[in-house]
């Protein structure tokens, strides 16, 4: 395989860095001169990879995209397709959560509290990904419908939303309260909601 230059291995190290911290201190507390001193890297360091504030903020969502894809979406791929699917990406963004991938948890739930009320691009970014989140959990519930793995008459949007609700839960929750019974339950709860035809 071959190896990334010097200067986009750097980038990639500073954009992870940049997402932990972002759970911590949220996106609008992300700043090149907090991050700069968070890597102990001079500010002209990181300008010379984000000329801005909404630059670095855009990189990290990015970044972050990328980290939930890989830690949540890929593992659930060995999966069959139907409700196996369904339940292996749930359980995986929970598995998330619990390895403290982001300390402060799911970078995009932080993310959503963080910028929600504030317009623009970074707002969009986020808000983004959450529609192609609750939108994959649904894709995922209709192909377990299709396959007559879910009980008839479900609705795959509402099932989404649910799951989602459920997930965001657990995460603020587990993160204020430290419990990893909180996860244990959403993963009871995860699976009382997907009415598998038995």
């Amino acid at each position: 395989m071959k190896q990334r230059p010097k200067g986009q291995r750097t980038r990639a190290a500073i954009l992870a860095e940049a997402a932990r911290f972002a759970t911590v201190e949220g996106l609008e507390g992300l700043t090149i001169g907090g991050l700069a001193e968070a890597l102990r890297m001079s500010k002209s360091g990181l300008y010379a990879h984000f000329g801005s504030k909404q630059d670095l903020q855009l990189a990290t969502i990015a970044s972050a995209r990328e980290t939930f894809v890989a830690e949540v979406f890929v593992p659930a791929l060995d999966a069959p397709q139907g409700v196996a699917r369904l339940l292996a990406v749930c359980d995986a963004y929970v598995c998330h959560i619990q390895r403290r991938v982001f300390p402060g948890g799911c970078f995009f739930a932080v993310a959503a509290a963080d910028v929600g009320t504030r317009p623009g691009a970074v707002r969009d970014a986020v808000a983004a990904q959450q529609r192609d989140w609750v939108e994959l959990l649904e894709q995922l519930a209709r192909k377990a419908i299709e396959l007559g793995e879910l009980e008839p008459g479900v609705d795959p949007a509402q099932l989404a939303f649910e799951l989602n609700a459920i997930l965001m839960s657990a995460s603020t929750t587990f993160v204020l309260q430290g419990d990893a019974a909180v996860l244990d339950r959403a993963r009871a709860a995860v699976g009382r909601l997907v009415p598998v035809v038995s």
